[in-house]
């Protein structure tokens, strides 16, 4: 019962905080010294077409009302047209939505496989070289630029060694769409050849975006994990015979990621979000692209879309975070 109340505590703040968002980014987008109306009409447009045309598009309104518009539009579930693809937001931001999350939880997992390992030995090997050693390695993760990252290995393994594709998501047309998720869909269709190239295409994206999430996650596995090493119960267990190994990934690792837990849906958005770098230097068909060709064009009600899901996103990965947090730490309930 508390559980259920804990949730239905984060899903109040769910419509101001998503009302917040979109008050804030469409205000934003709109003090842009751009007029979407000139860029659709072209170069050779008259100024009374491009009057017409923002008469049409309503952008002849005060802010008020156009974001009053908006609002309502967004009610019913309408978020308008794309000024880059003529379609409609929703359908392309669900259309892309697969490939984003795709790679994010591709990058997810590669983070967490790297940061929560390095995280633990680096503890248990404080002040040791390979603690040394991980914390340089760490902070490293940190401080590279992602772009930069991401067109250093295509240099070096696509381009040099040619071992991994240079771009894209898949060669050719890929396995046949049930989900958008290309892994599922290839093991879905049994298509085992599009799996393989899936996910060879997904090594060097999902690794330049999970980067400064592992090196994150190295950080706080190691600060929790030395918060509980020297507790009284884990001195007890070693008294009384149990093995290192156990003591540590059992009982250790199991009190010390409540903060890593926080962190990882924290990042998980944070990938999400930041997957817009990414995916543009890979061509990776996916929100990121989107939202730059949105924004390249001045279009106001795609950049909003993008930013709504994102939005969703962030808070629903919080809201999860805050359930596993009451399994991993029950003192929470109370």
């Amino acid at each position: 019962m508390r559980r259920l109340e804990l949730v239905l505590s984060r899903l109040v703040w769910f419509i101001p905080t998503l009302f917040g968002l979109v008050f804030l980014v469409f205000f934003i987008s709109n003090v842009i010294p751009t007029d979407p109306a000139r860029i659709v009409a072209g170069e050779n447009a008259t100024e009374a077409q491009v009057q017409a045309l923002r008469a049409e598009m309503g952008l002849d309104q005060p802010l008020h009302v156009q974001f009053g518009r908006y609002i309502g539009d967004l009610a019913t579930g309408d978020m308008g047209r794309s000024l880059y693809t003529r379609r409609a937001i929703s359908d392309d931001l669900m259309h892309r939505l697969p490939a984003t999350l795709e790679l994010t939880f591709a990058a997810m997992i590669i983070a967490i496989g790297l940061g929560v390992p390095a995280g633990v030995i680096s503890a248990v090997r404080r002040n040791s070289l390979t603690d040394q050693v991980l914390r340089v390695l760490s902070v490293s993760g940190l401080a590279v630029a992602s772009f930069w990252l991401a067109m250093e290995l295509q240099m070096f393994f696509s381009t040099r060694l040619g071992w991994m594709p240079l771009n894209g998501r898949v060669s050719g047309w890929g396995p046949d769409e049930i989900t958008g998720f290309y892994v599922i869909d290839s093991i879905l269709s049994g298509d085992w050849e599009s799996l393989r190239d899936t996910l060879h295409h997904m090594i060097l994206p999902a690794f330049t975006l999970a980067l400064p999430a592992a090196a994150t996650l190295v950080r706080f596995t190691r600060a929790g994990v030395l918060e509980v090493i020297n507790s009284n119960y884990v001195t007890y267990e070693r008294a009384m015979g149990f093995p290192t190994p156990l003591i540590i990934w059992k009982y250790v690792l199991r009190n010390a990621l409540i903060s890593t837990v926080t962190q990882i849906g924290l990042i998980f958005g944070a990938l999400f979000a930041g997957a817009v770098v990414v995916e543009a230097v890979f061509d990776w068909p996916g929100l990121g692209t989107y939202a730059v060709q949105s924004i390249l064009q001045s279009d106001t009600k795609a950049i909003l879309g993008f930013s709504i899901i994102v939005g969703i996103v962030f808070i629903g990965v919080n809201l999860l975070v805050d359930i596993i947090h009451t399994f991993i730490d029950p003192r929470t309930l109370k």
